[in-house]
């Protein structure tokens, strides 16, 4: 089920309000348990078992970490703990890849399995891994309670698409959270925004970007527009599903991290992965990175592990070989930066952030390519090789049709409408205007949005790959 449909909007969402509204305080989480696995039951009826068995797997091994700090046992159950996880998600998610890949290097005909990829498996996952390692090292009290954990694990808002929450950021709230009206009302208008984000643009830009994909002339122009606008489609797609996640934890009492921070602006590669689903990076910086040294080791080391975080980063958001040679075109360029070029490119605002932008349109290229094939292609287009002419009536064609959107995109993907807010709100007559007009905002987003879904229009989320 996807947070941008009529089904979670008008029937499914309302229900679990209302569910979690007359629940006493002891049942909140019980309430978030069953409906964390209805919502993902309704999409994935059969892989809902092996939500529950990552469950158990995690709540079992947790208390045996806890009871035997201390020995080794502890740390062979944390362990055994990790790779059950990790086999699950491997089996899953990886297999047909290894299988595929070793019959191309040996000439064998293994059959490939195809098995669907549970939703959101990517994410719970990591959610799992942290609270079993944070135990172990003793960050966190294991959580004797399973509905509370289940409750973390299965919390609806972030389960599919992040932002991946820890266990530790919600360890408190799972036992004790405040519901106000002020939190309620900044998750409605939060979730809002999400929602406008997703649907009226990010939807529009991924219209863009299918129609380039289908048609033949393809020139120089539309192979840069497409980049451009994959570019920010992938932004507002994934940032506004962050959004509505963070606006619907707020309205059940949790404060979820941002993922988000204006990645656009950056100054450079190091910056950008700052700014940009800072969840993941946080993660495998906390749990991958730092254990293994970060940069407190030799050359060689710093370097092998900077590969290796990237390698996975990569090899996280799917199994094909562009996301992991776009993983490792990240550790070249973070590489770089960290020698030699991280000094130059702070003397010049203005060429450091066309250096980023640049380099950032070309990685989602690769990103968004069926495989390395389509990739090569695509970034030969945009320089020519390959490309049908320069310019092209289809591309002038979607260019004036989609200038507008462009424009709010560009826009909307700075801090200019948040500065602008601001600063309106430093005066009391703009505070009182804004107070008044941020409901009407959020309902006309509403309105427009369910206008767009009975439409039946294009409506894809691109984070479901993963």
């Amino acid at each position: 089920m996807l947070f941008s449909s009529i089904s979670f909007l008008y029937f499914f969402l309302p229900a679990v309000l209302l569910l979690y509204a007359v629940a006493p305080k002891g049942l909140k989480n019980t309430v978030l348990l069953l409906s964390g696995l209805i919502f993902y039951a309704w999409g994935e009826p059969r892989y809902v078992v092996i939500m529950v068995i990552s469950i158990l797997v995690g709540y079992v091994f947790g208390l045996l970490i806890e009871k035997f700090r201390g020995s080794k046992l502890s740390k062979v159950f944390m362990i055994l703990s990790v790779c059950v996880d990790l086999g699950l998600l491997v089996y899953f998610k990886y297999v047909d890849f290894f299988i595929e890949n070793f019959n191309n290097a040996t000439g064998l005909g293994i059959p490939l399995l195809r098995i669907a990829l549970p939703i959101g498996i990517s994410f719970y996952t990591f959610q799992i891994l942290s609270y079993t390692v944070d135990v172990y090292r003793g960050d966190v009290p294991a959580q004797k309670n399973p509905v509370n954990l289940g409750a973390y694990i299965t919390m609806f808002p972030q389960l599919i698409a992040g932002p991946i929450v820890r266990y530790s950021d919600v360890e408190k709230e799972l036992r004790d959270r405040k519901h106000t009206l002020q939190k309620t009302y900044e998750g409605i208008i939060r979730f809002c925004v999400g929602f406008g984000k997703k649907i009226l643009i990010a939807n529009a830009l991924g219209e863009l970007c299918e129609g380039f994909k289908t048609t033949d002339e393809k020139t120089v122009a539309f192979y840069w527009l497409y980049a451009v606008a994959f570019s920010l489609h992938i932004y507002f797609d994934f940032s506004g599903y962050s959004d509505m996640a963070i606006g619907l934890g707020r309205i059940f009492g949790f404060t979820f991290m941002e993922n988000f921070n204006y990645p656009y602006i950056s100054k450079s590669v190091t910056e950008f992965w700052r700014r940009w689903h800072m969840s993941l990076g946080q993660w495998f910086r906390d749990y991958v990175y730092i254990p293994m040294g970060g940069n407190r080791v030799s050359t060689l080391k710093h370097l092998r592990n900077i590969f290796t975080v990237w390698f996975l980063t990569g090899f996280w958001h799917g199994a094909d070989w562009n996301f992991i040679v776009w993983g490792l075109y990240f550790a070249v360029l973070l590489t770089i930066e960290k020698m030699f070029l991280g000094k130059y490119l702070k003397k010049s605002k203005v060429l450091s952030r066309v250096y980023v932008l640049f380099l950032i349109v070309i990685s989602f290229v690769i990103f968004n390519a069926a495989g390395m094939g389509e990739a090569i292609q695509y970034i030969g287009g945009m320089f020519g090789i390959g490309a049908n002419g320069l310019f092209g009536d289809l591309w002038l064609y979607n260019l004036s049709s989609y200038a507008l959107i462009l424009v709010i995109a560009a826009v909307g993907a700075t801090p200019v409408p948040k500065y602008i807010v601001g600063r309106l709100k430093e005066t009391k007559a703009g505070d009182a205007v804004i107070s008044v007009l941020s409901p009407v905002f959020a309902a006309v987003i509403i309105v427009l949005c369910t206008a767009y879904l009975v439409d039946g229009s294009f409506n894809p989320f691109l984070y479901f790959r993963f």
